[in-house]
């Protein structure tokens, strides 16, 4: 009997003892990337310490037969969480040029005057000349919402932003991005430890658009959402409040809770949305899906032959650094009338 007790218990104690290792192993990972990414300024430093790390924790838990060892390595993990957390973002820094200037906005009664509004002259990706504007717009002029998804490579992850449409001025984009400094780019798991500033790039559709479709030959896509006019001015006005919250006070980015698509979802829920959390809120790559299935956009065509017609790469290629290249790249999208 204590035989066949012991047989029926041992897979139980093969996975509790999974679940404690899995306990002590997240954690040490956390660290572990934490320290390598911190704002110490020599990467051999970060690396040397980041592996010391590893190596002493995992030695003091799973090898080490002294309980004080273990005692040690929680120390050193809570020095770790208490070090990063003690790292603070900041405005000055060597900023790239595309990302230097933060936008601001000036709410005066129906009047809105943006400044810092991006309009770069672009040669190639990484040639073009820097210009940025002050721009005003009216929002009683504010008629609708349209969304961007573009692609480094088409799957599961993108990079969404969208355009506000006036019935008497150009379309105005922002992107929720990260803000790199010169010699940086996007990195993944380094943006979930505090290694860019967060940016909400307000740009003209001939430079956000542009750059992605003609410059980086990224894939993109353009819907009309199936947005009130009031929802479109509401959402416009929380975007104002957050463009001047990061001018005054700067944030990190973070690609699970302070990044593009997550934050669209949650100024959406700030002006009615309703509907709760969808994986593909991450996996944005999939999200105009999402919007299709959920009624947010026309469903008049079945979705596959939507997304097929809603690509502008094309029409942006033709269009180019033409006046009225918003026009000609919504000319032929089957939601968005003319």
């Amino acid at each position: 009997m204590s035989s066949l007790r012991s047989f029926l218990f041992r897979p139980l104690g093969w996975l509790v003892a999974i679940i404690v290792s899995l306990c002590w192993a997240m954690p040490i990972v956390w660290a572990t990337l934490a320290i390598y990414y911190s704002n110490l300024p020599w990467g051999g430093m970060r690396l040397a310490l980041a592996a010391a790390f590893a190596a002493f924790t995992i030695w003091a838990i799973w090898f080490s037969r002294r309980r004080r060892m273990s005692a040690m390595a929680i120390v050193l993990f809570l020095g770790v969480v208490a070090w990063w957390i003690s790292i603070q973002p900041s405005h000055d820094r060597n900023w790239r040029p595309e990302v230097a200037v933060m936008p601001r906005a000036i709410i005066d009664g129906d009047r809105v005057r943006l400044t810092g509004v991006r309009n770069f002259d672009y040669r190639t990706r990484n040639d073009f000349t820097v210009r940025y504007e002050d721009r005003e717009v009216l929002l009683s002029h504010l008629i609708a919402l349209d969304f961007y998804i573009s692609y480094f490579t088409e799957g599961p992850i993108g990079h969404t932003f969208v355009s506000f449409i006036f019935d008497n001025a150009p379309p105005l984009s922002i992107s929720i991005e990260t803000r790199p400094e010169v010699g940086e780019g996007f990195a993944p798991v380094a943006s979930l430890f505090k290694q860019f500033e967060l940016i909400y790039v307000v740009g003209d559709e001939r430079d956000l658009v542009r750059v992605r479709t003609n410059y980086r030959g990224e894939p993109a896509y353009l819907y009309r959402l199936n947005t009130s006019t009031d929802d479109v001015r509401r959402l416009f006005l929380v975007y104002l409040g957050r463009i001047n919250q990061l001018a005054d006070r700067p944030e990190f980015y973070n690609l699970l809770a302070n990044s593009c698509t997550i934050n669209i979802v949650r100024y959406a829920n700030a002006v009615g949305r309703s509907g709760g959390f969808d994986i593909r809120h991450l996996f944005n790559g999939l999200v105009d899906g999402y919007l299709y299935y959920s009624g947010r956009m026309d469903t008049t065509l079945p979705f596959d032959e939507l997304r097929r017609r809603s690509r502008i790469n094309e029409a942006a290629l033709a269009a180019d650094g033409a006046a009225d290249f918003s026009e000609r790249i919504r000319a032929s999208l089957p939601t968005i009338s003319r």
